[in-house]
């Protein structure tokens, strides 16, 4: 069993409150689990409302699997015209973990 993870750390565009970032981050998360059957969350910087941690994981049992859900993930992210993706720090634990 393979369990991947990443977290993308996102500016996000014009955005004035937490309001409007709740309407950014919640369609973006659900968009996430729902297309690649992943654990999906907005996992930090809850109290900025220019910047987002999102948080994605994966369960497999074929390493590579993980790898191209994962990837696929971040290239959904990275490509959404409201926001700009900082960082994408990915982490895998394995059978020999």
């Amino acid at each position: 069993m393979y369990v991947g993870a990443v977290e993308f750390d996102v500016l996000l565009g014009d955005v004035h409150s937490l309001k409007e970032k709740r309407s950014l981050v919640r369609p973006l998360v659900a968009e996430l689990r729902r297309r690649f059957e992943v654990a999906a969350a907005e996992a930090g910087h809850r109290d900025l409302h220019r910047r987002a941690l999102i948080g994605v994981s994966c369960v497999a049992a074929d390493h590579d699997h993980v790898v191209e859900v994962l990837d696929r993930c971040e290239r959904l992210v990275a490509a959404r015209p409201e926001l700009e993706l900082l960082a994408a720090r990915h982490r895998m634990l394995g059978p020999e973990d």
